[in-house]
């Protein structure tokens, strides 16, 4: 009986053990840890570097002359805020001929702060933590040697994440010789051979290190018709910087990892011409501005019966607004400006989200289907019109935006009005970097760059700001909303208008500070000039 017990035990022992092997080996994602920490760089950078500093020696005796007029737009390694030197002023003069001013935001922000050593450092920490993260193996800039025996793809190769794929291209164009030798050398993948080719040899299969090598130049490039490259760290969106050498020389190019962008399609129906309202919402905030928020919504009804109106309200006593295809948010009271917005444009579930101020007044000029025509035939993301004041001035506040590299102490940011160039096709349209408060916009784009809900009283261009590099932005002139009247006679305003005035408009040291802070340490600004 002992040795029964002593006999079931152990088989119960090898048992578990077994199972335990099983569900190590069996188990999906186990296995050896893989080091996903940002690659600020790698030991191949360090060899592109030195082939560039190399080549720029070569010529270092032949005189040459600088040409003033081309190398002054060339950028410099550090940038400074220069605001204009005022000769003279007129009363209006900055409306006609607008002055650029500047504003040092490193001193101003630093000046006041309780610990201006330690935030100084914290910034500089979260900016190293910002490289590490956002560095791509593909924006290294590699130089290709003159004379390469060596062909190789230069670009246009993708592999999705821990997958495998033929490597195109590759091929070595030199004179006969008794052994042709090429290497091949990744960081975050490993080579193979899909088939093997007679008189061919191949060491370092299934390694980050392999040399094919072959008496006979036409079997070696058959043989590199079949090299594989298997992506062994996963990272959603990355590159390889891969390695290619023979005797003398050395070729390097990317090989882009990552997970194809999953498209967001919207069912707007089948319907040859625009159908406005499946596939624009109209987003708006509003703040003790019922009066107007009525009129906005009933200029709107004259000419878009049925188009869906997302309204996010912070009042401190919210009022209901009611009626077909309008969804009413009630948000905490005086949660802001840019919380609003994020709000509002959270719940757009249409292809188009057309952003307006609670005092707008919808006429025959606001088209929108301007708009969303020019949206769908360009790559725009956000487009804004005009906005028309009841004196019949028109504004689109086009502004182009430029930020220029510095130094450790951060980048300098520069604010201008105008814009880029026309829109090829679109009379009246124009490519900017900012518009007006009046814009239709892809809803996934703007939801993707956000507001910074911070800004609660005051703010518009920090929006673009953020959106710099992300959005590409239009301007059309011909697409205009009226704005509500604001002559107001002081002595006929309402109790509300005055409390809306002195909370929307009443500067405070906080609401300034707030506004250094966002520049200076989130967008790592030392200075910005603007007109």
């Amino acid at each position: 009986m002992r040795k029964l017990s002593k006999r079931c035990a152990g088989w119960i022992l090898l048992s578990g053990l077994l199972l335990s092997g099983f569900f190590y080996f069996w188990i999906p994602g186990t296995g050896p840890a893989v080091d996903i920490r940002p690659r600020r760089g790698n030991p191949t950078n360090n060899l592109f570097s030195g082939r560039i500093e190399e080549s720029a020696n070569d010529y270092h005796d032949i005189v040459y002359h600088i040409k003033e007029d081309v190398a002054c737009r060339l950028a410099l390694n550090t940038c400074v805020c220069l605001a204009d030197k005022g000769i003279f002023h007129l009363p209006f003069s900055n409306l006609v001929f607008p002055r650029v001013w500047a504003h040092n935001l490193d001193h101003a922000f630093l000046e006041l702060h309780p610990d201006p050593v330690g935030i100084k450092k914290h910034r500089a920490q979260q900016y190293r933590n910002f490289q590490r993260r956002s560095y791509n193996p593909a924006d290294v800039l590699i130089v290709a040697g003159a004379n390469n025996p060596l062909q190789y793809p230069t670009q246009g190769v993708e592999v999705r994440p821990l997958k495998t794929i033929l490597v195109p291209g590759l091929g070595l164009k030199e004179e006969t010789r008794s052994k042709h030798t090429v290497h091949l050398t990744a960081t975050l993948g490993t080579f193979d051979v899909a088939a093997t080719v007679d008189e061919v040899s191949v060491k370092g299969g299934g390694e980050k290190h392999m040399t094919v090598s072959s008496p006979l130049l036409s079997a070696l490039n058959r043989q590199l018709q079949f090299v594989t490259y298997t992506n062994t760290v996963f990272h959603p969106k990355t590159a390889d910087t891969i390695q290619f050498a023979t005797d003398g020389h050395r070729s390097f190019f990317t090989i882009k990892i990552g997970h194809r962008i999953t498209p967001r399609l919207y069912n707007s129906g089948y319907r040859g011409d625009y159908n406005i309202s499946a596939l624009v919402t109209i987003a708006t905030k509003t703040f003790l501005r019922y009066d107007k928020l009525k009129d906005l919504i009933d200029s709107i009804r004259q000419f878009y019966p049925t188009v869906t109106i997302v309204i996010a309200d912070d009042n401190k006593h919210p009022q209901p607004v009611t009626g077909p295809h309008i969804e009413h948010y009630i948000m905490p009271f005086g949660k802001g400006w840019f919380a609003g917005r994020n709000l509002a444009v959270s719940q757009v579930s249409t292809k188009y989200v057309l952003w307006v101020d609670d005092d707008f007044i919808f006429t025959a000029n606001t088209k929108l289907e301007k708009m969303v025509d020019i949206l769908e035939k360009t790559t725009l993301d956000l487009v804004g019109g005009a906005v028309r004041e009841v004196t019949g001035y028109t504004a689109t506040y086009r502004h182009t935006i430029s930020v220029e590299e510095g130094d450790e102490d951060g980048d300098c940011l520069h604010m201008r009005l105008g814009y880029h160039h026309a829109i090829e096709g679109f009379a009246n349209c124009v490519v900017a970097d900012a518009v007006i408060n009046f814009f239709m916009a892809h809803t996934d784009k703007v939801q993707q760059v956000g507001f910074d809900p911070r800004l609660s009283r005051q703010a518009h261009l920090e929006f673009f700001v953020d959106a710099l590099g992300s959005l590409h932005i239009g301007s059309c002139s011909d697409v205009i909303v009226s704005h509500a009247s604001k002559i107001i006679l002081p002595w006929t305003k309402s109790d509300t208008q005055k409390a809306y005035e002195k909370f929307r408009y009443s500067s405070s040291n906080v609401d300034s500070k707030l506004r250094e802070e966002v520049y200076y340490f989130k967008n790592r600004f030392k200075c910005m000039t603007s007109q």
